[in-house]
């Protein structure tokens, strides 16, 4: 030790620069996996990719689809990791149950999950089938069982139901991700139905709730909870009025659970993202002018793909974030909080 270093500071010096290592690890991981066959960047011999120059940039082609849309459709098609993810064994034996698996954010953590060693439970809408098909085979793939659970969480007892399944068929649970999500752009409050209110709360906020409660239960010790909040709970968004309600309220329950399940042993945490490439945007959730400059005013200049953001789900998975609970981690592209 230093001679002008108190115990103190060396210690502090120690964590700090342990803390540094394991950020620096997940970034090299995410930044390592991202590009994919959409990539425009080029890495170099050290395996550094410049993100400004990865992955499509705005303008998008203008498209729609009917709620709740195929990522298979989207042009371009979003990059979750299908061939890009390549995993270290960080869960292996886990078991984990993710909503909204079949794409976006939530199947790109489902691949990356199980490439990472973990079996696999996805919860989709039946409209989703053929998106779902194609990580159930991605799953397998990896050696790993995936189960598959189409229904609408909109429903307590399907909630329910789907957790016992998936205990049943994985025997047992020890990741829960509360992924799913309704979101649908309104230029103002005037034109909110009551039923389009209730759809967004209900699928954003009911089903996160009784999901989570249905399976905390089945949780041993060491088991993590993730949830996928969004910029909007911190800098909502003109057009997405109740979405960005439900998604403050998913932040502010993270870290109250977080709280309450210390007790248990069980880590809670939650995941920012900004803007996102996904099926959510092209199915209602964006004007067709904000779709075709989409990502287009965060730093980086373009939209985020859900296989980038896969690699901080596993790290909050892992029981290398052992130290890691109620708090809510940011990924967009420069911009927001927090």
């Amino acid at each position: 030790m230093p001679s002008n270093d108190t115990p103190s500071t060396a210690r502090r010096r120690l964590m700090q620069g342990a803390a540094a290592g394991l950020m620096t690890g997940v970034a090299a991981h995410a930044f390592g996996q991202a590009s994919g066959p959409e990539a425009t960047g080029t890495a170099d011999a050290a395996g550094l990719a410049d993100p400004r120059g990865l992955h499509p940039h705005p303008p998008f082609p203008a498209q729609q689809q009917p709620w709740p849309g195929l990522a298979g459709r989207m042009v371009p098609r979003p990059d979750h990791g299908e061939t890009s993810y390549v995993g270290t064994g960080r869960l292996t034996g886990r078991r984990a149950l993710i909503t909204g698996g079949d794409s976006g954010i939530g199947r790109a953590a489902a691949i990356a999950f199980a490439r990472e060693g973990a079996d696999v439970a996805i919860v989709y809408l039946p409209a989703e089938e053929p998106d779902a098909r194609e990580v159930v085979q991605i799953i397998r793939a990896a050696g790993r069982q995936a189960v598959a659970l189409p229904g609408d969480i909109r429903s307590e007892t399907f909630c329910e139901a789907l957790v016992a399944s998936a205990v049943q068929q994985m025997r047992g649970l020890d990741i829960l991700v509360n992924n799913a999500g309704r979101q649908h752009s309104h230029d103002s409050i005037l034109d909110i139905s009551t039923e389009d209110f209730d759809w967004t709360l209900r699928t954003n906020l009911y089903a996160m709730f009784w999901i989570t409660k249905a399976a905390i239960p089945h949780m041993p010790p060491g088991a993590a909870i993730i949830n996928t909040a969004s910029v909007n709970a911190y800098d909502p968004s003109e057009n997405l009025l109740d979405y960005a309600l439900t998604k403050a309220g998913i932040a502010n329950f993270t870290k109250g659970l977080a709280k309450q399940m210390v007790k248990r042993g069980i880590r809670v945490n939650a995941v920012a993202p900004g803007p996102f490439w996904t099926a959510l945007q092209v199915s209602g959730g964006q004007t067709m002018e904000n779709l075709t400059h989409f990502g287009e005013r965060v730093p980086l200049g373009r939209p985020g793909q859900p296989a980038e953001i896969a690699p901080l789900y596993v790290q909050l998975a892992s029981t290398q974030a052992s130290y890691v609970t109620g708090q809510v981690f940011g990924a967009s592209g420069g911009a927001g909080q927090p």
